[in-house]
């Protein structure tokens, strides 16, 4: 309710600023700059203005990304200072101003929106990557990318029940695709590296959980559980190499190996050879198509909505702004209960 509240009072100013050129309304916002490898400023920056087919999103929140880490920690690539907002995407709030010829959206709607510079008050979206969110989410938080992500991660699997499903790294997507393949019927072998982690798979239905320590030993055990064929698809949820490796080897015959970690730190190599004399399908399951990524939003609203899926006890560490370092620094480091940082305004 008071989130509604606070959208009506926005609104209002938005719309009398654009019906009487009011001065004394806000035409600045707070947004995080990244500075330099492990730094930010706050700074008071211009406001955007949505173009045609955009809107611009007062914003709630927005989650905070392991895809950020890297830019955070200062490749050779990166270029400092970053745009106001730069890095976060994703995000949720109401709609506060419309561009021209935009349809079916209105000024207070409350969405989750694909948006590319959301460490910030404000943030434009392209109209067709908005999604409105049910009114019985009123009040929760919504990072739509990732929970979108995991959706579309989730359908291009394929998981149907009595399939055995391997999923490493227990990480905020790993605990939903834990659940998504669960309640689909399927045998899930959680691997992970943090106790809290593999806790936190079998509250989501994991039939089994075995600790990330040793390769040959991981092998072993998943070649027992499953009577020494290996799981029928698995799902690399870390980005990085040994998690990789791990993948192949766990993966059937004429199996599925699923790439859903970031990979995103330097080339990588694969067990070529396996994958030829097993006839490994490989997915990477990165979205780049904006539709399908729109549509893993909606899937997601809904599945929340119905009661299907429930990811709020995910979201373990909240952060204002003005703290973003810290929430990048947690999740970099991951310490004891940490799973999902969220900035909030």
């Amino acid at each position: 309710m008071l989130n509604e509240i606070g959208a009506s009072s926005d609104v209002s100013a938005s719309m009398s600023e654009r019906s009487d050129g009011q001065a004394d309304v806000p035409r600045t916002m707070r947004a995080a700059i990244v500075t330099g490898p492990g730094q930010i400023q706050i700074s008071e920056v211009a406001r955007p203005e949505p173009g045609p087919g955009q809107v611009r999103l007062r914003l709630e929140g927005c989650g905070v990304c392991a895809s950020n880490l890297t830019p955070w920690a200062g490749p050779e690539w990166m270029q400092y200072p970053t745009e106001p907002g730069a890095l976060g995407h994703e995000a949720w709030g109401f709609v506060d101003a419309i561009g021209e010829g935009v349809e079916g959206l209105s000024i207070g709607d409350r969405v989750a929106a694909l948006s590319y510079k959301s460490y910030a008050e404000y943030d434009l979206a392209e109209a067709d990557a908005v999604v409105r969110l049910p009114s019985v989410l009123a009040g929760q938080p919504f990072p739509g990318e990732p929970l979108g992500c995991a959706m579309n991660i989730f359908r291009r699997s394929e998981i149907e029940a009595r399939k055995t499903i391997a999923i490493i790294g227990i990480g905020f997507l790993g605990a939903i695709l834990t659940k998504l393949a669960s309640d689909a019927g399927a045998r899930v072998i959680a691997i992970s590296r943090r106790p809290f982690s593999l806790d936190l798979a079998r509250r989501m239905g994991a039939a089994e959980t075995i600790p990330m320590e040793d390769h040959y030993a991981i092998i072993e055990r998943v070649k027992e559980l499953t009577g020494g064929t290996f799981c029928d698809r698995v799902i690399e949820a870390v980005g990085k190499q040994w998690p990789l490796d791990l993948a192949s080897e766990l993966t059937r015959e004429r199996g599925k190996l699923i790439v859903a970690g970031y990979h995103q730190d330097g080339p990588r190599q694969v067990n070529m050879w396996l994958w030829n004399w097993r006839g490994i399908d490989v997915i990477n399951a990165h979205e780049r198509d904006s539709k399908i990524y729109v549509q893993g939003l909606r899937d997601a609203a809904e599945a929340i909505a119905s009661g299907r899926l429930d990811p709020s006890f995910l979201y373990t560490h909240r952060y204002p702004l003005e703290k973003l370092d810290e929430a990048l620094n947690a999740t970099r480091d991951r310490p004891i209960g940490f799973l999902k940082a969220l900035v909030m305004f």
